[in-house]
C-alpha cells in the first residue's frame, strides 16, 4: 500500500505540471503578462524605475519558455516515472527504488523552476516581494508548490522494504 501511495503522489505531481503548462498556454496573454509584470517591476511603486527592471521581450519570453519547459518536463518525467514505478510495484526493494529515478528527477525539475525562477529570480532579483498584487498569487503559490513537491519527493525517495 505504501508503494501505491507513492505512485499516486507522483501522478499528482505529473498532473500539476501538465495541467499547469496547459493553462499557461491556454492563457498565453496572462502568462506573458505575468512574467512581463515581474521583470518590469511595474506592480509596485518605483519598481519600473529601478536599475534591474527589464522590459525586454527576450527576457520575458525566456521566462515564459523556462516555466513552460519546466512544467512540461515535470509532467512527462513524473508520468513516465509513475508508470515505471507501477510496473515495479511488486518487485524487490532495489528494483522499486531504481524505478523512482525519473519521478524524482521530475520533482527536482519542478523545485528548481519554482525556487530558481520564482524565489531567486522573481522575488530576489526583480524584488517581487514588494508587490502587493503579485506576492500572494505568485510567490506564495510558488513556495506552496515547491514545498509540497519537495515533501512528496522526500517521501517517494524513502526506503521501501
Amino acid at each position: 500500500m505504501l508503494r501505491i501511495s507513492k505512485i499516486v503522489l507522483v501522478v499528482c505531481v505529473a498532473a500539476w505540471g501538465l495541467v499547469g503548462a496547459f493553462h499557461n498556454v491556454l492563457d498565453w496573454n496572462g502568462t506573458v503578462g505575468a512574467v512581463e509584470a515581474a521583470t518590469s517591476m511595474a506592480t509596485f511603486e518605483g519598481g519600473s524605475d529601478s536599475w534591474q527592471a527589464m522590459a525586454s521581450p527576450i527576457v520575458v519570453y525566456l521566462g515564459v519558455a523556462l516555466i513552460l519547459a519546466s512544467k512540461t518536463a515535470t509532467g512527462l518525467l513524473c508520468s513516465v516515472g509513475a508508470f515505471t514505478m507501477w510496473r515495479q510495484r511488486s518487485a524487490d526493494a532495489a528494483a522499486f527504488a531504481t524505478s523512482k529515478r525519473l519521478a524524482l528527477v521530475g520533482c527536482a525539475v519542478a523545485i528548481a523552476m519554482l525556487f530558481g525562477g520564482f524565489i531567486v529570480i522573481a522575488e530576489s532579483w526583480f524584488e517581487l516581494w514588494r508587490s502587493d498584487v503579485m506576492r500572494g498569487p505568485v510567490l506564495e503559490s510558488a513556495f506552496r508548490y515547491a514545498g509540497m513537491i519537495a515533501l512528496i519527493a522526500l517521501f517517494v525517495a524513502g526506503r521501501d522494504d
